[in-house]
């Protein structure tokens, strides 16, 4: 069977004056024969020799093959950029002469022209590709991972109560749980995992890699948590009084300089005459560059642009 959406490799089953006819090697009878255009036939191209192609609809919505490999293919995630906004949705460049379509019930939050937005690939009921910012829905859950596998992913969404849904290796959904967040993390972040358990579904649960390494303590957990639902910044330090440090923590002011002199010896937060702040460095995760505030992203959703 020839599949929409895929690299595939296909055998030559016909020449003709304007390309070559392709069909599935076990399709014997020849039945399921789609179109090579001629410009990308190799010249020494002969019947029963074997090619690598893309398939997907022409301008003209009939399935066709091509030699070129588009930024996306069914089961990866990438980000394309918008190279047409209209009523019904947007066209995104991903490197073929017919635009992809992303429907407007796909879309999460505001899309602009040029804007670059992270989207997978799926067949809509008409039988036409399309793209998707609804990562749920592409991202698959039959991962070759096992439990201690250091494994890269692009963080898509964050949910509060939950913790942070992740694509791994383009591919693969993975959660890494709220109590395993330790600095904060945005929608687009590239960062290095472990995977901690793959479960029966075949989702994974991840891991940041040196989690296991910072035993922080109940006191230091409590003000991570904190800090981060308060952007990473809190109006306290070794001069702050009893009773502030009790009214934001709930803790002594010793347990508070203990659990802070911790964390500050791990890196993970530095104490200045403001108050104390997430650190900027201390952790292992490799991030890719940080959005303008022009940039939005849609809180808890995949609403994910760049430049």
């Amino acid at each position: 069977m020839i599949k929409l959406g895929e690299m595939q490799e296909l055998e030559i089953a016909k020449k003709v004056e304007f390309g070559v006819y392709l069909k599935n090697p076990k399709d014997d009878k020849g039945e399921e024969k789609i179109l090579l255009p001629q410009k990308q036939v190799p010249e020494d191209a002969k019947v029963g020799d074997k090619m690598t192609v893309f398939v997907y609809r022409d301008s003209s919505d009939r399935i066709i093959a091509t030699t070129k490999r588009p930024k996306i293919v069914m089961g990866e995630i990438a980000y394309l950029k918008v190279a047409e906004m209209s009523r019904i949705g947007a066209f995104l460049n991903w490197g073929l002469e017919k635009d992809l379509f992303l429907p407007f019930k796909e879309q999460v939050g505001e899309i602009r022209l040029n804007g670059e937005y992270l989207v997978g690939l799926y067949v809509d009921k008409s039988d036409r590709l399309c793209a998707t910012m609804n990562l749920f829905k592409v991202l698959r859950t039959d991962s070759p991972y096992k439990v201690n596998d250091i494994v890269k992913g692009t963080v898509f969404s964050l949910k509060r109560g939950l913790g942070a849904m992740v694509a791994v290796e383009g591919k693969y959904l993975g959660l890494i749980h709220e109590g395993e967040i330790l600095k904060p993390m945005r929608p687009g972040d590239v960062i290095e995992v472990r995977v901690s358990n793959v479960k029966e579904d075949g989702k994974l649960d991840l891991s940041l890699k040196d989690a296991p390494r910072l035993q922080i303590d109940k006191d230091g957990e409590k003000i991570l948590s904190i800090l981060m639902k308060s952007k990473g910044r809190l109006p306290l330090n070794d001069d702050s009084s009893p009773e502030d440090i009790s009214s934001m923590l709930n803790m002594s002011k010793g347990s508070f300089k203990k659990a802070a002199g911790r964390l500050m010896k791990k890196g993970l937060i530095e104490m200045t005459r403001e108050g104390i702040r997430m650190a900027e460095k201390g952790t292992s995760d490799t991030r890719r560059p940080r959005e303008s505030s022009r940039q939005k992203s849609s809180r808890g959703s995949s609403n994910i642009k760049r430049k």
